[in-house]
Parts: C-alpha cells; structure tokens; sequence
C-alpha cells in the first residue's frame, strides 16, 4: 500500500461482509498482520459477532456488513462503504461508531457457517471473487462456525501463518509459498 493514497476513481464492486484489519490480534502468533480478513455469511450468521471478538483482541473495524473490493496495484483490497463508515451493529447493544481502518488489502476469507462441520485438516479453497474482480484470483477461504470459542483465535493464526509462509498443510499448499 505504501504512502501513496488508494485511487478513488477505481470501480468498486460490493460483498455481503463484515471485514476487520487484524493488526495486534494476530500478534500472539507471530507479528501483526496489517491486512483485512473477509467475514462472510447469510445474514445473522455471526459475522458482527466475530468481527467483536476480533476487535477485543486487537482488530480494527474496516466495514460492517457491506464492503467494497476493489484492485491496485493488482492487489484486491476492501474499504468501507461510506454510508456506513465507523459504523457497526453490536445485536443486543445497537449501532456503535468505531474508528474504522483504513482501506487494506485482502489476505483471508472466511465463511461462517454454524451448522458446518470443520475438518481438522481443510482443503485449500479461495474465495470465489465477484464477476469485475474474479481474474485476479481470490484469497485462501476458511470455512468456520461462528460461535465457536476459538474462532477468532483462529483467523488469527491463519493469517499470521500465511504471512509467513508457516503452512505445513491446510489452508494453503506449502508449495505455493506465502500468498501476499
């Protein structure tokens, strides 16, 4: 991303997701990771709640519920959508206004599912990017169950293992090296 400011005049195509910057939660597994996780999912299915459990560990909020993606420098990157910048719904608190992050490149995917049964080891997947977006390829997809304990534990990890090129097996083949 550098000093140089993201373009304004770049299409920007809109994703049903909550999206973070992890920054300081993922820190616990091997540095901070300045890049935007993809919370992905039917409505209700626990997006905003694991958005919150990341914020608590370190995260900053990049968009609630809606996000735009957009590519430089063939990059996919995600920024909030203007209308509802800074702003997320806690269920059971209301709309609370956060300092949102700035624009961030995508670095992981996740797709919540509470009735979705977790492989101990998961094939590698990406996410399949919109129609505008879909020849720059997606980033790796995690399937995970919202409500999980260790949920945000997890996304944290991963994306502190793939900045590192740590994977053994998984998420990602060990052969295609770090994905960003």
């Amino acid at each position: 991303m550098g000093t140089q400011p993201l373009s304004a005049s770049v299409p920007r195509t809109l994703v049903h997701a909550t999206c973070v910057v992890l920054g300081a939660a993922s820190s616990p597994f091997g540095g901070a990771v300045d890049g935007a996780v993809l919370l992905l999912g039917e409505s209700g299915s626990g997006k905003s709640d694991v958005a919150l459990r990341l914020i608590a560990m370190g995260a900053r909020l990049l968009a609630d519920d809606q996000t735009a993606l957009f590519t430089e420098g063939g990059r996919l990157f995600a920024e909030g959508v203007s209308s509802l910048h800074g702003q997320m719904e806690i269920r059971g608190v209301g709309v609370v206004a956060l300092e949102p992050a700035r624009p961030a490149p995508v670095i992981l995917a996740v797709m919540l599912n509470a009735d979705t049964q977790i492989p101990r080891l998961p094939e590698a997947l990406r996410y399949a990017l919109p129609a505008p977006l879909e020849a720059l390829g997606g980033p790796p997809l995690l399937r995970l169950s919202p409500f999980e304990a260790a949920t945000p534990a997890k996304i944290a990890a991963a994306a502190a293992a793939l900045s590192r090129g740590a994977f053994v097996a998984g998420l990602v083949s060990p052969s295609s090296g770090p994905f960003f």
